[in-house]
């Protein structure tokens, strides 16, 4: 079983909790509250920063030309493009990008961020692979099951249709490929693989709790 499938039956449990998640429900139906939308578009904002860091040290860490390529050309397409569509959704509030690079973190973004970086400079190869594989295959995932409970067109259906793209199904076949090189190449770092992905997969979860809930410092200066 390649490591890719070994991972995602390990986090079932928290795929199942996420597509349950009100936030997503609730987005599917297009009756999500547009004040919660509006805190995960700034988070995620800042949250994608750290992100395609990520895959950027993982390119200058790569041993071949082709893993590096890979990986440094996914950095560049999520912060060209991917945050390119952050700023759309942001338009649509009233929010420039100014204001979205100002944006504090809140608790959860500040914990998978930090997590993150410090699983890039920390971590090997293989652990960064499985770290960043949950937001990659978990937006897919989510974002193709909450277009089958749509019923119709709202005004989140934009972002079902992005997350649900040819394009971005392409992009998470290349970080798929890259986390089972990973498991191949290190078959003795399985388990550190698993932990790397479960914590992951946990602070999806606590995001999109986070946005739900517009969750912020409860003490701030």
């Amino acid at each position: 079983m390649p490591i890719s499938d070994d991972l995602l039956d390990a986090g079932e449990a928290l795929w199942r909790a996420q597509k349950t998640h009100p936030f997503v429900t609730e987005l599917a139906d297009g009756t999500l509250d547009e004040a919660a939308f509006r805190h995960w578009v700034e988070q995620d904002y800042r949250y994608l920063l750290d992100y395609a860091r990520l895959f950027a040290v993982a390119g200058a860490r790569a041993r071949d030309e082709a893993t590096m390529t890979t990986l440094v050309g996914i950095a560049h397409d999520t912060l060209a493009e991917e945050m390119d569509l952050h700023r759309e959704f942001a338009a649509d509030y009233g929010i420039a990008r100014e204001e979205l690079e100002s944006v504090r973190k809140a608790p959860t973004c500040e914990a998978y961020t930090g997590f993150l970086v410090r699983t890039a400079y920390e971590g090997s190869l293989a652990e960064i692979a499985a770290a960043l594989y949950p937001c990659a295959q978990g937006y897919l995932d989510i974002a193709a099951h909450a277009a089958e409970r749509a019923t119709g067109e709202h005004r989140y259906t934009p972002w079902l249709e992005a997350y649900t793209s040819d394009e971005f199904r392409a992009v998470v076949e290349r970080i798929r490929d890259f986390v089972d090189r990973c498991g191949e190449r290190s078959p003795g770092e399985h388990d550190a693989m698993r932990e790397a992905f479960l914590t992951s997969a946990r602070l999806e979860y606590r995001f999109w709790e986070m946005a739900y809930t517009r969750e912020g410092w409860e003490v701030d200066a």
